[in-house]
């Protein structure tokens, strides 16, 4: 039963975790990556020229901060927009909550937090424009934002986290459930056997 659960969280885990950040983070090819912030200056915007192929077309920020940064899912630590022709494509607030920070490198120690924006599906040959601003969040000591494109990836099924954190929390308590039950008694706590000879006689 041990293996069972073991493996029931082990899935869980690939499930609600791995395959969510895969997804977002490896599915497809880079576009591109363009710095559209430093500390110090202003916000500014990219063109990029995307063609059908791209489609779908994933939409990621990277956001380097000297502090980790605190956020709630309430407000807005940058906004992005994506537009072509006139035509807004794309338009996502991103909180970059509850991520995990990452290094560039050991020269580089400040940490790195990503947020995805989302899906461009319908991609039209042409210049986009992308545009990232601040949020209404103030506290954020901000060092730089990245925007990253990538092509041909695929959408993350809303489903598969919920499903992989019950898996998670099945499996986990299963197994603590079964490694309790095997839990080896302790034999002070039995009563002495009785000793056997001969009875002391008056």
């Amino acid at each position: 039963m041990r293996l069972l659960f073991l493996l029931i969280l082990l899935a869980g885990t690939g499930l609600g975790i791995i395959y969510p950040w895969a997804t977002t983070n490896f599915a497809g090819r880079e576009i591109g990556t363009y710095r559209v912030y430093d500390r110090g200056g202003s916000f500014r915007p990219v063109d990029v020229a995307l063609a059908t192929v791209d489609a779908p077309v994933r939409v990621l920020a990277d956001l380097t901060t000297f502090a980790p940064p605190v956020t709630t899912p309430a407000h807005a630590t940058l906004h992005v927009t994506a537009s072509t022709r006139g035509e807004t494509v794309l338009t996502q607030a991103l909180n970059f909550y509850d991520t995990t920070p990452r290094e560039r490198s050991p020269q580089l120690p400040d940490p790195v937090f990503r947020d995805d924006a989302g899906l461009i599906h319908n991609v039209r040959p042409g210049t986009y424009r992308f545009a990232i601003a601040q949020g209404d969040v103030d506290n954020v000591q901000v060092k730089s934002v990245d925007l990253i494109l990538r092509s041909g990836g695929w959408g993350v099924d809303e489903r598969a986290q919920p499903v992989g954190f019950s898996l998670m929390a099945i499996g986990f308590v299963g197994l603590v459930m079964s490694l309790r039950s095997r839990r080896p008694e302790n034999p002070n706590s039995q009563p002495p056997a009785p000793r056997r000879g001969r009875g002391k006689q008056s």
